[in-house]
Formats: C-alpha cells, sequence, structure tokens
C-alpha cells in the first residue's frame, strides 16, 4: 500500500527512532528530534492514521508508537529500492576473508565471523553442497596395497576424500590412468548425478579397466550417501543479549538454544518461501516460519560459482535492525564470497 510523502516521512522517523532507542515516540518528541516541517497537531493527526492503516503499534504502557513488521517491510522494500552498495568500511572484505583461508569451510566459517563482527548481530552460513557441486578433477592414490584414496575436487571448492577398499591389487601407473580417464569422463558434471554415469557410460568405454572399475563403482557410490549433509555456521550469538528485547532471560534462551540447533539454521537458509529479490531473501517478524524467531528479522544473501548457487549467509537479530547498515554488508561480503570462490578455486 503507498502512503503520501508526509506519513512516509513520519514513519521513517519513528523507524528510526524505534531503531535507534528501543523506545515508544509521540508526536511532541518526534516534532523536536526531527525536522518535518509540520506542528505536533499534524503530526499527532498522521500517526492516527498510519496506526489505522496497521504500520504502527501503541504498547499497552506507552502513550508513544512503535512500528509494526509492516512499517518495517514497507521500509526495507523502499530501502533495498533506492540504495546502492555502499563501499564504507567494506573495501578491505575480500582481504579479510582471504586471510589464512584453507579450505571451503574455513572460508565460509570466517565470513561469518566477519559478518557478525560487522554488524553486531548473530550471523548465519551454510557451506556449498557437495550434490551441487560439479567435479573438476578425480585422482586415486595408493595406500597399500588393497586401500587407495579416492579424491575428488570439485568447483566450488570442496575436497572430498574417501578410503576404498580393492578386491585386487592394481598397480600406481593403473591408478593414475584410471584417474585421468574418470577426470575425463566426469569433470564439469554434478556430483549428485554421478552414480548413473558411473554404472552405464564409464564401465562400456573403460572395458580395459572393467573388473577394477566395478570392483570401484558400488564403493564410490556408497561414499556419496552421505551427500545431502549440510554444513552450518553461527557466530555471535550471545550479541543478542545486547537487545533490550531480550532483557527476559528465558526469551534470550529461547533464541539461542534455536540458533544452537544447527537444523534450524538449514531450514532457514534454504527455505524456498523466502524469496531472493537482488540476491537478497528479508523476512521480518512473522514472515518467519518459527515461532521461536517471530521477534526477528533474518536478511540472507546467497553466493555462487559459475553461476550456480551453492550456499548462503546472513544475519538475525530483532525486528528494529539497522536494516540500512546491515543490508549493504551481507550484500556485499556475498559478492566477494562468489569472487573469491571462483577465482580460489577454478
Amino acid at each position: 500500500m503507498k502512503i503520501d510523502g508526509r506519513k512516509l516521512k513520519i514513519l521513517q522517523a519513528i523507524i528510526h527512532n524505534y531503531i535507534t532507542n528501543a523506545e515508544p515516540i509521540g508526536s511532541r518528541t518526534i516534532s523536536k528530534r526531527y525536522d518535518l516541517g509540520v506542528s505536533p497537531a499534524t503530526i499527532r493527526n498522521e500517526m492516527s492514521d498510519l496506526e489505522e492503516l496497521g504500520f504502527l503499534l501503541q504498547p499497552h504502557t506507552s502513550a508513544g508508537r512503535i512500528p509494526s513488521n509492516k512499517a518495517y517491510r514497507l521500509y526495507v522494500n523502499k530501502l533495498t529500492e533506492e540504495q546502492n552498495l555502499t563501499k564504507e568500511k567494506l573495501n578491505n572484505l575480500d582481504k579479510k576473508m582471504l586471510k589464512e583461508i584453507g579450505r571451503v569451510e574455513e572460508l565460509i566459517e570466517n565470513s561469518a565471523s566477519i559478518l557478525s563482527k560487522l554488524t553486531n548481530y548473530t550471523s548465519l552460513a551454510i557451506a556449498p553442497q557437495l550434490k551441487l557441486s560439479n567435479i573438476k578433477h578425480i585422482q586415486l592414490v595408493p595406500i597399500d596395497e588393497f586401500r587407495v584414496l579416492l579424491v575428488i575436487v570439485t568447483d566450488s571448492g570442496i575436497v572430498k576424500n574417501t578410503i576404498l577398499r580393492l578386491d585386487n591389487i592394481v598397480s600406481n601407473d593403473q591408478l593414475n590412468i584410471i584417474s585421468n580417464l574418470l577426470t575425463a569422463k566426469l569433470k564439469g558434471k554434478m556430483i549428485g548425478g554421478i552414480g548413473k554415469v558411473l554404472e552405464k557410460d564409464i564401465t562400456n568405454n573403460m572395458y580395459e579397466y572393467k573388473d577394477i572399475l566395478e570392483s570401484l563403482i558400488s564403493t564410490i557410490n556408497n561414499s556419496f550417501s552421505n551427500i545431502d549433509e549440510i554444513e552450518s555456521y553461527s557466530n555471535g550469538i550471545t550479541k543478542i543479549f545486547n537487545f533490550p528485547e531480550y532483557n527476559d532471560i528465558e526469551k534470550a534462551k529461547s533464541f539461542i538454544s534455536f540458533i544452537q540447533n544447527k537444523e534450524n539454521i538449514i531450514d532457514m537458509l534454504l527455505n524456498k518461501d523466502i524469496e531472493d529479490i537482488n540476491n537478497l531473501g528479508i523476512y521480518i517478524g512473522e514472515e518467519n516460519m518459527y515461532d521461536e524467531i517471530k521477534n526477528c528479522s533474518l536478511i540472507t544473501a546467497t553466493y555462487r560459482v559459475n553461476g550456480r548457487i551453492i550456499g548462503k549467509i546472513g544475519v538475525i537479530g530483532p525486528t528494529r535492525m539497522e536494516y540500512s547498515k546491515v543490508i549493504p554488508v551481507v550484500q556485499r561480503l556475498s559478492l566477494d564470497l562468489s569472487n573469491i570462490l571462483k577465482w580460489y578455486f577454478e
């Protein structure tokens, strides 16, 4: 619903005040704090209209007003339409994220830590899903006569190591040949679908090594039995205590217990109901799927490799979140994360 310019300015002032002070505000205080060019009486009338439209709420203990979830949604939608990514304090994000990076999981975990520090909210992230990654290289490394290490490197930076037991002794030269053939045949294919390729295509086209491959295929397929497992991360969970809304220890404990459950993080970030607009997913208050976070806002952004979404990162905090600060940071960090993955692992 569209509201006129004066109402919008008054609503923005109320939202700004509540984000900053976490206290209701009345018309006289708005008139003093914000130069809106209208009298307190006019502001009071406009606030009454905004309350009827569902944009303001009146706590029973105060004569002032606070924004509703509907007000935050209007504010966020307008913010994301008008806002360009700020470069202030963000230019060195990629350097911080790259520092001491070893595995892609470390990069994601490091990114979550940086996001929490920059926003002062709880950060969430999920690492790339193995089944959505494409194979980049395969290598069979001998351990002893009957065991080899299967190493699969993906384009999203995931490295999967699995020990395979062979029925027959296979020479190093044979393992290298098979590794090269498997890489040539499977490179660029998504891991989630290689089982059928292994069973139908490879054995027919690599007949010379059919006996060896047949002993490997079932083991390789079994090694991917857990490819649906997703690694999740959180950082800054106790920062929720910084907000007066969570002075109630039971409310804070409920939030912390919910976030500490990794399955909840995965469900939130993979929630298909969250609509990504300009690479953003934003859920405000009651829009959240879980009762434990219906007093919170969740802001997420995707990161990609070769145009494919492979993971998400975001923040969660009270609905009076500093959206103008959080949104550009989340967007920028996810963009840098995508660029680093592209540069580091291609």
